[in-house]
């Protein structure tokens, strides 16, 4: 499910002067997996197509020293639609989700997610939108042609079923994925839902292995919501809790420095 295929990422990007432009353009264009890089220093924003994660495109622009903000995604297609999902659970456990349908066929999701134990989490679309009762509400696994569960590469699996993602050391995981059965707009107004372990794909012994895959309790989870896609978001103050974007980004996705009531603005 992991591909090479490119997509475009709007940024914010605190500039002053061309200095700043030929810094900016001349880490990212030096960089594998990077297609394309255009600098609008009047506007204060850079367009990057590539095939890197929106995190890592993030951190090269900010070794430049300067402050960045994803505030868009888009495919070399027409508009397809783009989604986010805020995901929060146990603990310190926080992040950002993104879906972009690339083409009709194939959907991107690209996340971040902090506070995670080290180690691999079952990734998965529930049917329900329901958080009244945190994520026992979310429903089971977004599955409208009745299929057992599987790997993201099967064909015979669940349209929610989206693999593991891995946590580093640091309890971070930082992920591209492509898929050809999830689309946007059949996931808008479901959930996403995080893991405490890992999906066995279905390939386990296990009574749950093809239902669940039995990954353990639900560890976080989110609203998958409607997003902004490339120039659509105009916005430069949070609505979630009306601080200037620049102030957002210097919150981290959890941890010390944010509040458990407090939520990472994926779309401000």
């Amino acid at each position: 499910m992991d591909s090479n295929r490119t997509a475009k990422l709007e940024f914010a990007v605190q500039m002053s002067c061309d200095r700043c432009v030929n810094a900016v353009k001349g880490v990212l264009e030096k960089e594998p997996g990077v297609q394309s890089v255009q600098v609008n220093l009047g506007k204060e924003e850079v367009l990057v197509e590539t095939a890197l994660t929106s995190s890592q495109v993030q951190t090269l622009i900010e070794s430049t020293g300067r402050r960045a903000v994803l505030k868009g995604m888009g495919g070399s297609e027409s508009d397809l639609g783009a989604a986010v999902a805020m995901v929060q659970g146990v603990g310190l456990v926080q992040g950002v989700v993104r879906f972009l349908q690339l083409s009709q066929e194939r959907c991107l999701i690209d996340g971040t997610i902090d506070g995670l134990q080290p180690g691999a989490h079952g990734l998965h679309v529930h049917e329900l939108g329901d958080l009244t009762q945190d994520c026992r509400s979310c429903g089971d696994h977004f599955n409208p042609f009745g299929k057992p569960h599987g790997a993201p590469q099967d064909a015979d699996r669940h349209v929610g079923d989206l693999g593991n993602v891995t946590a580093g050391p640091d309890g971070r995981a930082s992920f591209r994925l492509e898929d050809s059965q999830i689309k946007v707009w059949d996931v808008i107004g479901r959930s996403l839902v995080v893991d405490s372990g890992e999906d066995d794909l279905g390939r386990g012994n296990h009574l749950l292995s093809k239902i669940t895959g039995n990954s353990g309790d639900r560890l976080a989870c989110g609203i998958i919501a409607r997003s902004a896609g490339l120039f659509q978001n105009p916005k430069q103050i949070c609505a979630c809790d009306g601080v200037t974007l620049w102030e957002e980004r210097d919150r981290p996705i959890a941890g010390t420095g944010r509040r458990v009531t407090d939520t990472p603005a994926a779309h401000l």
